[in-house]
């Protein structure tokens, strides 16, 4: 799911246009709802941005909030009264599985999403019936047609939960997602996501297009992490560019995005991120991402979401002539032999955690370890994880040329028989494989595996190499050496 972006920035010409802000018409569909409506179906606001601030439902006042150079603060919630403000807020209701297969019922009732101590608390809740089936609740609240914004800053406070399965989420969605159409054509933007189990890595996303695209940027804390203390996650969000901060510090900036079918059908650029969208906060529970909670995880005070305040500020105009940058690509260039893997003999003891050639990642309950020596990488797994990819060796940036014909080749053993899963997959394309996951039987001694594929998909210059290691029934170490991708005739 996780994925980089190109790094364009949008063409802005000198004409001034006025903002759309706040307005309160207008009903948005589900993500299930039918792909019907077109862009004529519904009106946008164009009025020029309100100074009227409602703060009945806080004890903060304007003046006593820092406003950003440039801005005006639109709305705001600190919190302070007895209880949510549905004046301001809405409950949601969803099933279980309503989306990407996650545990929890939404249920709105404020023994999920409730006001205490100058906070939002949103609550998770574990329940075990006399049978002992096992279900979960929880909490998501939003704006719509409330307080829904066009353009400006969007920031809030808050810590998430910690413990395997949580997936806590500051994000927004259009007041009217048939506006373009069925998502993601609709697209969303998320502010703030951490997985419960990996609390100091930040993701902030935009998911948008038909079929499904997503551009991302991350962000991982050097000391501490986002569970045990408070942090300000925020997107500036104008005409055809969004930036993402947290604590103030601008980590990821997109401006490359469309709407409806690649090359087809498409909306005018920004599209669709030129239509009011309103907030959403949750916590969500299992799912495709984060996995099924474990038996470790608690659902007591540290399985909440606290949120200090949620606050929108906007300029008092926005440049809305604007053009969709080039999608320019800058391909990788292969060695003297042709080979596109950097460190491919691992003759450079490179760190293994940074985004530079070689990476290891650990997710969804996989522990483990990896080291360079003797021009080879060693990976240690301590325990296999749930998911095949829980234990993973990647490496991005692999030039992938429509039309053009590959080879991938590696060497591999590991200390006692077992299965490793490798790939050349695309992160910037959601997640769709060049080289499709092959399962490929490890003995004791060296074997050289080598496959080849044709790209027939449009060209890529951020393909990923992946070398699977989690949940295939062993956690023996592997040991890998000599990796190629090459282009051939």
């Amino acid at each position: 799911m996780k994925k980089q972006t190109k790094r364009m920035a949008a063409l802005v010409t000198a004409t001034m246009m006025t903002a759309s802000l706040i307005s309160g018409c207008g009903k948005s569909a589900s993500k299930k709802d039918s792909d019907s409506a077109s862009a004529s179906d519904a009106s946008v606001t164009t009025e020029a941005p309100t100074e009227n601030v409602d703060t009945s439902a806080t004890d903060v006042s304007e003046d006593e909030i820092a406003i950003p150079d440039g801005y005006h603060l639109v709305w705001h919630d600190e919190f302070n009264g007895t209880s949510l403000n549905e004046d301001d807020w809405n409950y949601e209701q969803h099933e279980v599985g309503w989306v990407n297969h996650e545990l929890q019922e939404y249920i709105p009732s404020d023994e999920y999403a409730f006001v205490k101590d100058g906070e939002l608390v949103i609550q998770p809740v574990k329940n075990v019936g006399e049978d002992g089936k096992v279900s979960y609740a929880s909490g998501r609240v939003n704006t719509q047609n409330k307080h829904d914004v066009k353009y400006g800053k969007i920031e809030a406070r808050l810590k998430v939960p910690e413990g395997k399965g949580f997936l806590p989420a500051f994000w927004m969605m259009p007041q009217n997602e048939q506006y373009y159409g069925q998502w993601p054509k609709c697209g969303e933007i998320d502010i703030m996501e951490v997985l419960g189990d990996t609390t100091n890595t930040l993701y902030g996303t935009i998911h948008f297009g038909a079929p499904h695209k997503q551009k991302q940027g991350t962000y991982t804390l050097a000391n501490g992490d986002f569970a045990s203390e408070y942090h300000v996650f925020a997107i500036e969000w104008e005409p055809g560019v969004i930036r993402w901060f947290v604590d103030g510090e601008q980590y990821f900036e997109e401006s490359d995005w469309f709407t409806g079918t690649n090359g087809n059908e498409e909306r005018p650029y920004p599209a669709p991120f030129d239509q009011p969208f309103h907030v959403i906060l949750n916590v969500a529970v299992g799912g495709d991402w984060p996995g099924d909670p474990s038996e470790d995880t608690v659902f007591d005070d540290r399985a909440a979401m606290k949120v200090d305040y949620v606050r929108i500020f906007q300029k008092e105009e926005y440049d809305e002539n604007v053009e969709r940058p080039v999608d320019e690509l800058i391909f990788r260039e292969a060695d003297e032999t042709g080979n596109f893997v950097y460190n491919s003999d691992f003759s450079e003891n490179e760190s293994l955690t940074d985004d530079e050639n070689w990476k290891f990642l650990l997710f969804a309950d996989g522990e483990g370890e990896a080291k360079i020596e003797n021009n080879e990488i060693i990976i240690s797994s301590k325990a296999a994880g749930t998911e095949e990819y829980s234990v993973q060796l990647v490496q991005p940036q692999m030039p992938m040329e429509e039309g053009a014909s590959y080879k991938f080749s590696f060497e591999a053993y590991a200390e006692e028989p077992r299965k490793m899963k490798a790939a050349v997959t695309a992160p910037d394309e959601d997640w769709i494989r060049y080289f499709p996951d092959t399962s490929v039987e490890l003995t004791e001694d060296w074997q050289t595996f080598s496959f080849d594929f044709d790209m027939t998909t449009k060209s890529d210059d951020n393909g990923r190499v992946e070398f699977n290691m989690g949940n295939q029934g062993s956690t023996a170490t592997i040991h890998i050496r000599n990796v190629r991708l090459e282009k051939v005739e």
